[in-house]
């Protein structure tokens, strides 16, 4: 056993010790993983305004750099019809009622001939009598936005509660109205007649993203298990069609006249693009509509900002 002396020395040896692993350690971090890019934020708005001004109809977006705090928008606080983009909202919402033991995503639910409704998915040419899960439906309404899943959610849910949770995250503004396809299932029919499936700002559903990244939308675990899903979506057209190939967690919206995507890009930085437009007076279900243009020429700009897809990691 060492002698009262040498004990002192020790003691600032060991800790000595410590603090020089722990520095090193942090410095192999830093040096593994790519310099933060400071984005000339102000030449991105620039460009994003040119972009905006010159389509035919209204655009709105929101950008928030999760590593620097960089921020800006256009008419970030404007209402904007989500389209399907509300789907996000009621993810979040299921994911909330799991954590608290109110639903599990295990639990059935019975596909029937009246819950079959039109538009994208699969589920409405199931059988009659088809039992998905709580996850299956969460699955299939944020991968292929299938709109027989999203309102077989809500009837377990009650659309109230979306309400309620967005509330609860400070989003006042982003409200799902009704079931898909069934406007008269809403609870907010003034507002359902004006925005259709649901209604939100730029700046909301940024928020919503920001806080999913953060772990705070619900909790750490089931954040990241709405991201994965998220990142699993297959709706490349838009704020994806020319950002070429990043990992993006990301959720689409269309309807006539309305395109909409919020995503989450895995750049360098992590950023959160939101990104919507209304009134558009291209109309047409085509690749190369204006509006679907305009959003994948937004979603490009914003990559090239912040460096373009980052490095492929070393291979071991």
């Amino acid at each position: 056993m060492p002698s009262p002396s040498v004990r002192p020395f020790l003691a600032l040896t060991i800790a000595a010790s410590a603090l020089g692993c722990t520095v090193a350690a942090q410095g192999t971090a830093a040096r593994s993983r790519p310099d933060i890019v400071r984005a000339d934020t102000a030449a991105l708005r620039r460009t994003l305004d040119s972009i905006a001004g010159a389509h035919q109809g209204v655009v709105g977006y929101s950008i928030i750099d999760m590593e620097t705090g960089a921020r800006l928008n256009r008419r970030g606080d404007e209402k904007f019809s989500t389209a399907s983009l509300i789907k996000v909202p009621i993810l979040v919402t299921v994911y909330d009622l799991v954590a608290r033991g109110m639903i599990s995503l295990d639990d059935p639910l019975t596909v029937l001939k009246i819950d079959q409704v039109a538009g994208s998915g699969i589920i409405q040419y199931l059988h009659n009598g088809t039992v998905l899960t709580v996850h299956d439906a969460a699955w299939l309404m944020t991968t292929i936005s299938d709109n027989t899943a999203t309102n077989l959610l809500l009837d377990r849910i009650i659309i109230r509660r979306v309400w309620a949770k967005m509330d609860s995250l400070g989003l006042s503004a982003t409200r799902v109205h009704s079931k898909s396809f069934l406007r008269n299932s809403s609870v907010a029919m003034d507002s359902s007649v004006k925005y259709g499936l649901g209604v939100t700002t730029p700046n909301e559903m940024a928020r919503l993203f920001e806080l999913l990244a953060l772990g705070k939308a619900v909790n750490p675990k089931a954040d990241s298990a709405m991201l994965d899903m998220l990142a699993h979506n297959n709706d490349d057209v838009l704020l994806q069609r020319y950002a070429g190939g990043v990992r993006a967690a990301h959720k689409t919206g269309a309807t006539d006249a309305v395109r909409t995507e919020c995503s989450l890009f895995y750049l360098r930085n992590r950023i959160i693009a939101c990104v919507m437009s209304r009134e558009n007076k291209d109309q047409r279900w085509i690749l190369d509509s204006e509006p679907q243009l305009t959003l994948a020429n937004m979603g490009a700009a914003i990559v090239k900002a912040w460096g373009g897809p980052p490095p492929a990691p070393p291979s071991t």
